[in-house]
């Protein structure tokens, strides 16, 4: 059995913010059924240090970057989990990455350092259980192959990059405070424009590196795409491998979710429309119901969709939204609402809400200007809501565009749109209410949507063929 320790910044169902949290959560559990081993070890939040239940400590820290720190393991919901349980660190209100005014911690750095620092010592030994790979996900977990090395630990890692928009960089002169070698602060492992940074860190110390869709690895190769790093991964070319992320399928499941009337079959649908009509006071319509959940900022397209909204509501369409973000956009999208009646908004999060709203729509809306993968497209493809999403990352990979070929085979799911723009937006938008008035094709679609594949199976057997081979190379 092989055993691989998962060093991550947040995890569901304990700690989420977005999708690097579905994925750590889901992993294990995929895994599982495939023969391997794997713990979790995330940083103690308050928010669920008293969600833990029965803890024992593994491992202790006299003094880890500025206070004492223990090391806690304890499973839940199936998740065997190491918590670093450090106060100092992660003890205090705000969210997890930024503070109640939404800035970065000031000592983010140091923070996930502390991360990396105990999962290196795990992968030493010092929990009383070794792994035979660490991955590491996102710039969070970037710093963990410098503390292997410094520790003088041979365990491969194999580093995912979630999204490479966050570097994880700091000044040079935290080198001493984050205990960092400082003949390593070199082009060849850490160093960037003068900086630490933690991206960069992961990417040079990985054995192999993936991202979350083929297309999006094949993205990040590019200036466009790369933010910076696409120099330093063309250098990483051959270890980089793209694998689209799946979705936990039994909690998004439409014939067993109890957040919604279950169904099996598109036409169960009608009930959940109805019912999210009245959630958001809409009236009933002769045209798609359009949903949105998603945070609300310019890389998301929530923009273009301010722009192309006039095209959705004008051929009978209604909007309802979840979601929040850049206040700009919070106060459009509000605006929006107030002055017609055909769209709904609410600013938050809430779990519940957002399966209703899947099960509910007609068209679920992801028109991002960059996505590594994108669940949301992925779980309207489970609910029959059929996605209408721009052409890049996980987007391309998974939707199969209603063009007139995928259409006269009968295969396709959804809509793709490029460029990401207004316009195209408002092209696609025109072309979904079409495809909507042919009920017969709409109906064939939502069918070929819930058909698709888009649990774990796969993703996970391609995770453990990395380990393998990173095992492999290293005996």
């Amino acid at each position: 059995m092989t055993k691989i320790l998962s060093v991550t910044s947040e995890c569901a169902p304990l700690i989420k913010t977005g999708g690097l949290a579905d994925v750590a959560g889901a992993l294990p559990l995929a895994l599982a059924d495939l023969g391997c081993d794997m713990r979790t070890i995330l940083p103690g939040y308050r928010a669920i240090m008293d969600r833990l239940g029965k803890t024992k400590q593994a491992a202790g820290f006299k003094d880890l970057f500025g206070g004492p720190a223990k090391l806690l393991s304890c499973c839940v919901q199936g998740l065997e989990l190491f918590v670093l349980d450090a106060p100092h660190l992660f003890d205090r209100d705000g969210g997890i990455y930024v503070d109640a005014t939404g800035q970065d911690w000031p000592d983010n750095p140091e923070r996930f350092a502390a991360l990396c620092r105990a999962a290196a010592e795990i992968a030493k030994g010092a929990a009383g259980w070794k792994p035979d790979v660490v991955h590491g996900h996102d710039w969070q977990a970037g710093l963990t192959p410098e503390y292997m090395q410094k520790l003088g630990t041979d365990v491969p890692f194999v580093f995912t990059v979630h999204n490479i928009a966050f570097h994880g960089n700091c000044a040079a002169d935290r080198l001493d405070r984050l205990e960092l070698d400082p003949n390593r602060f070199t082009v060849d492992h850490f160093e960037f424009w003068g900086q630490i940074s933690a991206l960069k860190a992961g990417l040079m110390g990985a054995s192999k590196i993936n991202t979350v869709s083929r297309t999006y690895a094949e993205e990040l190769l590019t200036p466009a795409f790369g933010m910076g790093m696409d120099g330093v991964l063309h250098n990483r070319k051959s270890d980089l491998i793209g694998i689209v992320n799946g979705i936990d399928d039994a909690t998004w499941n439409p014939a067993t979710d109890p957040n919604i009337k279950p169904y099996t079959t598109p036409r169960g649908k009608a009930a959940n429309k109805k019912a999210l009509q009245k959630l958001f006071e809409l009236g009933p319509s002769d045209g798609p119901l359009f949903v949105l959940v998603s945070r609300l900022t310019d890389q998301k397209g929530i923009d273009l969709l301010l722009e192309a909204l006039p095209e959705l509501l004008s051929q009978g369409g209604q909007l309802a939204l979840l979601g929040s973000g850049d206040p700009r956009l919070e106060v459009a999208l509000l605006e929006a609402a107030a002055q017609n009646n055909n769209v709904g908004v609410k600013i938050g999060y809430d779990e519940a809400l957002s399966h209703k709203l899947v099960a509910g729509g007609d068209v679920i809306l992801v028109p991002s200007r960059f996505e590594p993968c994108g669940l949301t497209q992925l779980y309207g493809l489970r609910y029959g809501t059929l996605p209408l999403v721009a052409l890049t990352g996980g987007l391309a990979d998974t939707v199969i565009n209603a063009s007139p070929a995928a259409l006269s085979k009968g295969v396709a799911t959804g809509v793709q749109f490029f460029p990401v723009t207004a316009a195209a937006l408002s092209n696609a938008i025109t072309h979904m209410h079409g495809l909507y008035r042919t009920p017969k094709t709409w109906q064939a679609m939502q069918r070929n949507a819930m058909k698709q594949q888009v649990g774990w199976e796969h993703s996970a057997t391609a995770y453990r063929d990395i380990y393998a081979a990173v095992t492999a190379a290293d005996g």
